[in-house]
């Protein structure tokens, strides 16, 4: 069986915000993008969802 890739949401734009910590591309933290093969597939959906409201909060703040 063949194994499936592991999801990802970078978009190779990979700039950290100073403020939030966050990716400005994807909204993960450098914890987060440094640990993501170790994380399960519910961690990362987990990620993946809270970058969601993340990313708006950076455009909200005016960095997207």
């Amino acid at each position: 069986m063949m194994k499936q890739p592991i999801t990802s949401p970078c978009i190779k734009v990979c700039a950290v915000d100073g403020k939030t910590g966050w990716c400005l591309g994807c909204g993960r933290s450098l914890k987060e993008i440094s640990q993501w093969t170790k994380y399960t597939d519910q961690q990362r959906d987990d990620v993946i969802d809270a970058c969601k409201s993340r990313l708006d909060t950076l455009r909200d703040m005016g960095k997207l």
